[in-house]
């Protein structure tokens, strides 16, 4: 909880745009123990972190990186109470795509739509592909690349549309794309929640779930899968 507190607790701070010895003030601790809570150095208690989210305007959720939403509508399921079944984590994968699709066309490109279909269209191959050689009745003439190939073949395809969506959201030309004129707008969680806030909420949980997983790989070198 540490890090992921401390650095909210800092941004928000920052955000308000006052100074680390008023806020102190307004929390009712001093500017030394709220210096050592935005540093790391030591964690607060269950009451700081009720008025600390009061103060901000925040969920307790969001101050305590449990969730990218600041009204704390995106924890993800491993971290609830009561788990999502499996449809509701299907609907927010069809909704973060929905979303995320939306966003590249309000930029007005007319490349970087397309690009995303595409990659995510070999990633859809590569995971059917995994299921159908599990099949034991399955026959692999049907597809073209054969099983010791599509790996590869693949994994060459999504890095190329990888490198062609990275220049087209930025409006650049090469790889095949022209140069076009974009329009930017605000592109954090939060924006993101008031922008689109039917569908944020599967977005951010998305975000938040692999967000952890790869934290966790980073931390320590090994990949913790969360029980469901």
């Amino acid at each position: 909880m540490a890090s992921d507190f401390s650095r909210t607790l800092a941004l928000l701070r920052r955000e308000k745009k006052i100074s680390q010895r008023t806020a102190a003030g307004d929390l009712g601790v001093s500017q030394a123990l709220l210096s050592h809570y935005e540093n790391g150095l030591r964690e607060p208690g269950l009451s700081f972190v009720v008025r600390a989210a009061d103060y901000y305007g925040v969920s307790c959720d969001y101050l305590l990186g449990r969730s990218m939403a600041r009204d704390g509508s995106a924890v993800p399921a491993g971290r609830m109470d009561v788990q999502e079944s499996a449809e509701l984590e299907k609907s927010h994968v069809v909704q973060a795509v929905s979303l995320l699709l939306d966003l590249a066309q309000q930029t007005g490109s007319m490349q970087l739509p397309r690009e995303i279909e595409d990659y995510l269209s070999v990633v859809l191959y590569k995971v059917y592909r995994y299921m159908y050689m599990a099949d034991p009745a399955g026959v692999e003439a049907v597809f073209r690349a054969s099983r010791e190939q599509f790996e590869y073949l693949c994994d060459a395809r999504l890095k190329e549309h990888e490198l062609r969506i990275r220049t087209a959201a930025k409006g650049e030309e090469g790889f095949g794309l022209i140069r076009e004129e974009l329009h930017r707008f605000p592109m954090s969680p939060n924006e993101i929640s008031k922008r689109y806030p039917a569908l944020s909420g599967a977005l951010l949980t998305i975000l938040q779930q692999v967000s952890d997983s790869i934290n966790a790989l980073g931390n320590d070198g090994k990949i913790k899968f969360q029980k469901k």
